[in-house]
């Protein structure tokens, strides 16, 4: 098991989680979970990826809830015309 520095530098507390695009959280999530599938990481290294990768999961869903509160759908008619909007997901 190994500590490499790139690792160390993935768990600097300067990368903000909360300046993250969802696509950039969500990459990095990934790749964390590639490396503790690996199992080559020490425990202490798995613990801070694992606290990590928690936070990275829930700013992407907090990223998601804000993008679906954006969408709105269409509402249309009984004739199929447009008639205004609603909120995604009331219907």
């Amino acid at each position: 098991m190994t500590d490499t520095p790139d690792a160390a530098a993935a768990l600097a507390p300067d990368r903000a989680i909360a300046a993250l695009s969802f696509e950039a959280a969500m990459g990095e999530l990934e790749t964390i979970v590639r490396r503790l599938e690996s199992g080559d990481v020490s425990l202490e290294e798995s613990v801070a990826l694992y606290e990590r990768g928690h936070a990275l999961r829930g700013h992407c869903e907090a990223r998601l809830a804000a993008a679906q509160a954006r969408i709105e759908q269409v509402s249309l008619g009984a004739d199929g015309r447009p008639t205004g909007t609603t909120p995604f997901g009331e219907s």
